[in-house]
């Protein structure tokens, strides 16, 4: 089965990741760049997602659509970046998932 996992950062976890000094930052850049490698086989596409600044959000429905600048969603989590995973079943999507070594966040989504 085929998935998405959405990798959701928080304020707080972008604080966190600003904080640090830069050797600390650069260890949790490897660690996500060694979760992809070891996951290699069962991901079938990533990409992380440009800063939350470069959003444009479309709001359908009710008239005529309004176009806005930013990411405003309903509450103060972002999806930073995704990834497609070929996997046998939700259990081992989400044993993927809890293995993720960043955001504090991950959606998972069935895809087709």
């Amino acid at each position: 089965m085929k998935y998405v996992l959405m990798f959701v950062e928080t304020e707080e976890f972008a604080k966190e990741l600003e904080a640090m000094g830069d050797l600390e930052r650069e260890a949790a850049y490897a660690a996500v760049l060694r979760w992809f490698a070891e996951n290699a086989d069962k991901i079938t596409h990533h990409t992380h997602l440009a800063p939350v600044h470069t959003a444009t959000t479309l709001r359908l429905g009710g008239g005529e659509p309004v176009v806005t600048d930013g990411p405003f969603v309903e509450g103060k989590e972002v999806v930073s970046g995704f990834a497609e995973i070929e996997v046998a079943d939700l259990d081992e999507a989400l044993k993927l998932a809890r293995s993720w070594p960043a955001c504090p966040v991950v959606e998972i989504r069935p895809a087709s």
